[in-house]
């Protein structure tokens, strides 16, 4: 048992909610002020209107694309939309064709690269490294002095795949300043092919293929860590290879370890082109190589996505792209927030008519979830945007009965032991403990349904999912930080404590008798608690011989006959003795 006073811990509490506040507050006017964010929450496709882009599939002639290629597709893209947090994008098809992205406010040149970057993904071996400008024709080298291949390749990274027209290609290749004018030539995966490295500025030729991108089952960005497990401050890339990626990105480290110059290189290769080209620095047998290389948490986490979601059936080009305005605008978004005030009214009204002065703790909590809600929307869409959409103002609003309904839980638990003839303060300790475990597994409840639905739903119903998840979360903190502890403190005080007639304890409002009945007359809680036991009793016994049948009722009264017949031979024996 814990030797700290409820009052202290109580304060305890108040002052670490205070503390949440104040961090919160100032990490949002940081931002204000530094130009990253806004005061305002932001707002989705459906409230705010965005871009629409419609993608058209790279295709050969007459060749076309299945169903199944256009849905694996759209899956991806969506991944790689909604890669960065809840974005609310709407990902759909057109025509059994084209994929269309709309997507709320205006995205960056970053995420246009990575919507449309969309080919095959694929590891290669660096062979030879040039400058990423066309070779001017009089620098060239001349036939004669192009290394001729000496047999057949042994492996990917054997210059034996270069051939004297391959060489002069790369030579006299130009590489384009952005990944949208890249080539879409299909590379031959069993063939070398030249690439180049955008960030970098540098120009490869590539042996073949030696890893599909399709046997990454996962990529992510992380502060790397030094030999001693501290964290080193450098953002890195970690891959994770499935068990055949495993086994054969081992055998590649193996041997590129033993090579020198660019040939030490394997290049990741995205729709055509190098999106990294990492040097061996040791043998990778594990399946989850890291890669590094003055990366910013920006990029790192652009290349992780990258990574994770290349491998696409298809590959994308930008068909056309409008700006759209929103679907349902400021006039749904005012009905839905007076829907929430509405709301929000009703509760207080209830809350005060039941509670009285106890109702005011149910405001209070009920205006510091807001404020925290509020806070928390704010910073979610700063740091992984996360935008708020109609559905999500509709879980906002659901969640107002929810966080209301652990008050009441509460509160009835705290009347509950006064009827039994606990004084306040016990009967706040003991309606806690009960009320406790009832509330923890409604938010339990709560926060499981919005993670299984926010798991297997798209779009907006997403957004319901994550406001109802997030409010779940904030009404414990609530609970824990500020309504238990006011109710403590409160349960001090002489108003609450002689169950003052406005203060929502009042004796008649719990269904007993006033505590005092006039002069010298005086009845405690006790007395009416264990007379309402014994009325309760009286109920109970009499219910239950309703609900006999007729052989027990029989077996009863006989038994009953019985027992008047020994009490009246008792007492006829008695009587004679005294005579």
């Amino acid at each position: 048992m814990s030797s700290i006073r409820p009052e202290k811990q109580a304060r305890k509490a108040l002052l670490w909610l205070l503390v949440v506040f104040l961090i919160a507050s100032g990490v949002l006017v940081g931002g204000v002020l530094g130009g990253k964010t806004a005061f305002a929450p932001k707002l989705a496709l459906d409230l705010e209107g965005g871009t629409q882009m419609i993608l058209a599939p790279r295709v050969q002639g007459d060749e076309s694309i299945s169903q199944e290629q256009l849905d694996q597709a759209v899956e991806i893209i969506r991944q790689r939309v909604d890669g960065a947090g809840v974005t609310e994008s709407e990902i759909t098809t057109q025509s059994g064709r084209n994929v269309v992205v709309s997507m709320p406010g205006v995205p960056t040149q970053e995420t246009r690269d990575l919507i449309q970057a969309s080919a095959n993904m694929e590891f290669r071996p660096v062979l030879i490294t040039g400058a990423f400008a066309a070779t001017p024709e009089a620098d060239r080298t001349p036939d004669a002095d192009i290394p001729k291949p000496s047999g057949e390749p042994e492996n990917p990274s054997d210059t034996n795949w270069i051939s004297t027209d391959l060489y002069k290609q790369f030579e006299a290749y130009d590489c384009p300043t952005e990944l949208l004018e890249a080539s879409t030539t299909t590379h031959d995966p069993a063939q070398p092919m030249i690439s180049c490295d955008v960030r970098m500025g540098v120009k490869y030729i590539l042996g073949p293929q030696e890893i599909p991108g399709d046997q990454i089952s996962d990529a992510y960005a992380q502060l790397a860590r030094g030999v001693n497990g501290s964290v080193t401050g450098e953002w890195v890339v970690v891959i994770e290879f499935d068990a055949q990626g495993t086994k054969t990105f081992a055998a590649t480290t193996q041997r590129l370890i033993s090579l020198t110059g660019s040939q030490n290189q394997f290049a990741i290769v995205l729709d055509g082109n190098t999106i990294s080209a990492p040097t061996t620095n040791a043998v990778i047998s594990d399946g989850r190589p890291q890669i590094s290389g003055g990366f910013t948490q920006e990029t790192s986490q652009a290349l992780a996505e990258q990574l994770k979601y290349g491998a696409l059936p298809i590959s994308f080009d930008i068909q056309s792209e409008q700006q759209v305005s929103a679907t349902l605008g400021a006039d749904q978004l005012k009905a839905g927030l007076i829907a929430g005030i509405i709301g929000l009214v009703a509760v207080f009204i209830y809350s005060l008519f039941q509670y009285r002065a106890l109702g005011l703790v149910t405001i209070a909590s009920l205006l510091v979830s807001g404020v925290l809600t509020y806070l928390a929307l704010v910073l979610l869409g700063w740091g992984m945007n996360y935008r708020l959409s109609l559905a999500g103002v509709a879980g906002l609003i659901v969640a107002i009965g929810l966080i209301a309904d652990s008050f009441i839980v509460y509160f009835e638990r705290v009347r509950d032991e006064l009827r039994n003839g606990r004084p306040l303060a016990s009967a706040v300790a003991v309606g806690w403990k009960r009320a406790e475990r009832t509330i923890l597994a409604s938010k339990a409840v709560n926060v499981l349904a919005a993670v299984v639905l926010y798991i297997v739903a798209v779009g907006n119903v997403r957004g319901f999912a994550f406001t109802l998840g997030l409010t779940a979360i904030i009404d414990l903190v609530v609970v824990y930080g500020m309504t238990h502890p006011t109710l403590v403190l409160l349960a001090r005080t002489k108003f609450f404590a002689n169950g003052h007639r406005l203060s929502g304890l009042d004796p008649s409002l719990l269904g007993v008798e006033p505590l005092y009945q006039g002069a010298g007359k005086i009845r405690s809680f006790t007395a009416n608690a264990e007379e309402n036991r014994g009325k309760k009793h009286q109920r109970a016994g009499a219910e239950a011989a309703k609900r006999m049948t007729i052989a027990e009722r029989r077996r009863a009264e006989a038994h009953a006959a019985s027992g008047a017949k020994a009490s009246d031979a008792n007492r006829s024996s008695q009587e004679e003795k005294n005579e």
